[in-house]
Formats: C-alpha cells, sequence, structure tokens
C-alpha cells in the first residue's frame, strides 16, 4: 500500500508480551509493509509469529537500516525507542497491558522454552517496567517527531473494531479495518489479570 504519510516510519512498540506482535499482525494485515526478518520463527507463545527484525537489536551499535523503514511498520521494543535516529518522523503504536498479565506471560514462556529468568520477584520486576515505561514516556512527550497512539491490550481484545479505526485514522486512514480485526483472537488472550 501506498503510505499516506510518506516517509514517516511506524513503530509498534510496548513491554515485552505486551500485544506488540499482534498489532504487527494486523497492521499487516491492513496493508502495510511489515519490515521482518522471520527470524524468530512462530511458536506456542506466539503461534502467528513475531513479525521482528533482528537488526533492532543492534540499533545502539547500527542504526543506518533504519533508512529502510521509511514507509514501513516495524517492531521496536520500549527499551530501544530512543535509539531510533532523530531526524525522521514516527508514528508510534505503543501496546499498553496490565503489568500483571506481562509478567504472568513471560513466566509462562519461559517455563515452556526451559530457561530460567531474571532473579527478582513479580513485585520486583513490575516495579521496574513501571519506571521504565514512565521514562520512555516522558522521553517521547520531549520530542515532537514522535507522535503516540496507545492502544490498551485488553480493550483491543474485548472490541477490535473500535481500536483498529482509531488506530488507522492514526496511520493516515488508508488500512483495510476489517482485515485488521479479523487478525484478533480472544482465545490467544491466555494470562488475564484477575477480573479482566
Amino acid at each position: 500500500m501506498a503510505d499516506a504519510m510518506g516517509n514517516t516510519i511506524t513503530v509498534v512498540s510496548g513491554l515485552p508480551r505486551s500485544g506488540t506482535s499482534l498489532m504487527m499482525q494486523m497492521l499487516d494485515a491492513g496493508g502495510m509493509d511489515a519490515m521482518t526478518d522471520g527470524h524468530r520463527t512462530a511458536d506456542d507463545d506466539n503461534p502467528r509469529g513475531y513479525y521482528e527484525l533482528e537488526n533492532v537489536k543492534r540499533l545502539r551499535a547500527d542504526n543506518s537500516w533504519v533508512a529502510d523503514a521509511q514507509g514501513k511498520v516495524i517492531k521496536v521494543i520500549h527499551l530501544l525507542l530512543r535509539e531510533l535516529p532523530e531526524n525522521y518522523e514516527y508514528r508510534v503504536v505503543f501496546m499498553r497491558r496490565y503489568i500483571e498479565e506481562v509478567l504472568s506471560s513471560q513466566m509462562k514462556m519461559l517455563e515452556r522454552q526451559g530457561t530460567k529468568g531474571a532473579d527478582l520477584t513479580a513485585e520486583k520486576l513490575g516495579a521496574i517496567f513501571q519506571k521504565q515505561l514512565q521514562d520512555v514516556d516522558a522521553w517521547l512527550a520531549d520530542r515532537p517527531q514522535f507522535k503516540v497512539f496507545d492502544v490498551k491490550y485488553h480493550e483491543l481484545i474485548a472490541d477490535p473494531q473500535p481500536i483498529a479505526e482509531a488506530v488507522n485514522t492514526f496511520l493516515g486512514g488508508e488500512l483495510n479495518t476489517q482485515a485488521m480485526v479479523e487478525k484478533v483472537d480472544p482465545a490467544l488472550y491466555r494470562q488475564r489479570k484477575s477480573g479482566s
């Protein structure tokens, strides 16, 4: 699809396990060119794939490839947003998910992989994530080249149509919102906060 925003780079970001892969799937289905390499393949934790690019992990050392992301969408973990070169315009779709759900989802993923996570209690790790989000939000607010649209994961799962339409408007209004909505599968919302 021709990007309505020309040379703008679209970024999907958020904490790990916050719904970033789902949003990438939605934007890809909606007609955006997703910048991925398929290096990290689908698994039980993300049966539809991660939609990642290995170069993102090396942003601190090399950001020369970011120019190729103009007119496309790319997934960038929250902590690496500040490594993006500031001479481009960005539209950031930032996924927000209850911290306890993020932590539960990460624990399940580590269990499946047979690996051990950081030697921190859930309470301490949750506090670290909250502080990281505060810092990232403050950093983004000070940079006019970054426009941010927040998406609450639980609201997206519960009623995807208005969220898809709002994201489409934020990104220029040329996406196929019905195709985006069809990517949302409530059955994949497995780690839920009590009462959600």
